[in-house]
C-alpha cells in the first residue's frame, strides 16, 4: 500500500519474503525501516526501496496501457485541460501514446516527461517527434528527494515533529550533477522534483555546474514543487533563470506544514507571491494523481487558501496555468492565450473566474473543452 504521495509504502511479510528483503538490505536513495527491538524489517519502505517490491508487480500489457491512457486523457479534457505534462515510466508507455497520436485518438496535447528510468535512452527514436501530432518530447524528470508527508523531503534542519531526521537525498551530489549534465548537454529541458530546501540547494548547484560547463541560453530548466525555500535559494533560482513549477492545491492538502517544519520555516513553505515578486517565472500544475487534476481547484487554492501574504491574485493564478505554463513548454507563441495566430485551444466555464476564486469553485463547471478548434468535451446539461 502506497501513501498518496508515492514516497512511502508498506509491504506485507509475503512481499518481503518474495523480494528477499532482510535486516541487511541496503538501498541507495531509499530506506527499509527496521524494528528497533528485533532488527527485522517492519515492512515500511521509503523512496527507492519501494522499487524492490513494485518491480515484482505484473506489468500491464499494451492493450491495457492503451485503455488507461485513453481514460486519463478523457478525465483531463473533462477537467478543462488542453495540454498535459505527462511523466512516462517506460518505453512501452511512450509507444502507446505515439500510436494513439498517429491514429488521431488523443483529445489533447501531451508533453512527455522522461523519467530517470529512461535516462539511458535519451537518443532513442521514441523521443524523436513527428512534425505533426499531439505528442512532443518535453523534459527529463528527476527526483532529488521525497515528500514532506513521508518525512523524506530533504531539509537543511531536522523535522520539527521528527527530531533526528532531515529526510533523504535520492542521489549523491556527484550523481545528480552527472545526470543533469548529460541531459543538459543533450539539449533537454530538466524538471527536477525537489521539495526540501536541502534538495533545492543541491539541484541549483547541479544546474549551475552544468551551465558553467556547457552554457545554454534559454534552457528553461525547472524545479518541481520547490516547497521549502528561503531568500537565498529564491535569489539563486532567479539568477539561474530556473522556472518554479508549483502545485497550488498542496496548500490545502498539507494542512500539517507548521507541525512538520515549525513556524519559522513555515513562512517559506509555498511562497507563491514572493516568487512572483522576485521576478521568477511561476507555473502551476496539479501533481495528479497525488492531487485532483482540476486546474480550477488549483486556481482557487492559489488565490484563496494560501497564507494571506503569499496568495496570488485570480489573474496571476490563471496565468500560471495558461500563459506561463505554455512558456514552460516552449509554446508561448502557439498556446496559453486566446488571440489571433495561436492554436485554437481553450476552455469555456459555467462561471466567471471571480466565482472560482470566491470560494464558489465547486459550482464552476467546465462546459466545453476545445483543442485545435475541435470540440473534445462538452457537458450536455448544467445544474
Amino acid at each position: 500500500m502506497n501513501r498518496v504521495c508515492g514516497h512511502i509504502a508498506v509491504a506485507n511479510s509475503k512481499a518481503l519474503q518474495l523480494t528477499g528483503i532482510t535486516k541487511e538490505t541496503f538501498v541507495e536513495g531509499g530506506k527499509v525501516d527496521m524494528d528497533g527491538k528485533t532488527g527485522e524489517p517492519t515492512g515500511i519502505l521509503r523512496e527507492n526501496a519501494l522499487g524492490i517490491v513494485s518491480r515484482l508487480a505484473p506489468k500491464p500489457g499494451l492493450k491495457q496501457l492503451e485503455e488507461v491512457c485513453m481514460l486519463a486523457t478523457k478525465k483531463a479534457v473533462e477537467a478543462g485541460l488542453t495540454c498535459v505534462h505527462w511523466i512516462v515510466e517506460s518505453a512501452e508507455e511512450i509507444r502507446v501514446l505515439r500510436k494513439l497520436d498517429s491514429e488521431g485518438k488523443l483529445p489533447l496535447r501531451v508533453r512527455l516527461g522522461v523519467s530517470t528510468e529512461l535516462h539511458g535512452r535519451l537518443d532513442s527514436p521514441l523521443l524523436k517527434d513527428a512534425k505533426e501530432g499531439m505528442v512532443k518530447t518535453g523534459f527529463v524528470k528527476i527526483l532529488a528527494d521525497g515528500s514532506l508527508g513521508a518525512h523524506t523531503a530533504a531539509l537543511n534542519e531536522y523535522y520539527s515533529d521528527k527530531q533526528g531526521t532531515r529526510g533523504m537525498l535520492l542521489y549523491s551530489q556527484r550523481a545528480l550533477e552527472n545526470l543533469v549534465l548529460r541531459a543538459h548537454k543533450a539539449g533537454f529541458q530538466l524538471a527536477i522534483h525537489a521539495i526540501g530546501d536541502r534538495a533545492v540547494g543541491g539541484v541549483l548547484k547541479a544546474y549551475e555546474k552544468a551551465l558553467k560547463i556547457f552554457p545554454r541560453a534559454d534552457h528553461r530548466h525547472r524545479i518541481e514543487h520547490c516547497s521549502v525555500l528561503n531568500a537565498s535559494l529564491i535569489k539563486r533560482m532567479r539568477r539561474l533563470g530556473v522556472i518554479a513549477s508549483i502545485q497550488p492545491h498542496f496548500v490545502v492538502s498539507d494542512f500539517w506544514v507548521v507541525s512538520r517544519v515549525g513556524k519559522k520555516r513555515a513562512r517559506w513553505v509555498y511562497p507563491f507571491r514572493t516568487l512572483l515578486r522576485k521576478g521568477l517565472v511561476v507555473v502551476s500544475g496539479s501533481d495528479c494523481p497525488v492531487e485532483n487534476i482540476s486546474p480550477l481547484l488549483g486556481i482557487w487554492a492559489a488565490a484563496t487558501q494560501n497564507k494571506p501574504k503569499e496568495r496570488m491574485t485570480a489573474d496571476e493564478a490563471l496565468a500560471s496555468y495558461t500563459v506561463t505554463a505554455a512558456y514552460a513548454s516552449f509554446d508561448e507563441d502557439k498556446r496559453g492565450s486566446v488571440e489571433a495566430g495561436k492554436l485554437a485551444d481553450f476552455t469555456l466555464l459555467s462561471a466567471s473566474l471571480h466565482s472560482v476564486c470566491s470560494n464558489q469553485v465547486k459550482k464552476a463547471l467546465v462546459k466545453m473543452t476545445i483543442v485545435d478548434g475541435k470540440l473534445v468535451c462538452a457537458r450536455k446539461a448544467l445544474p
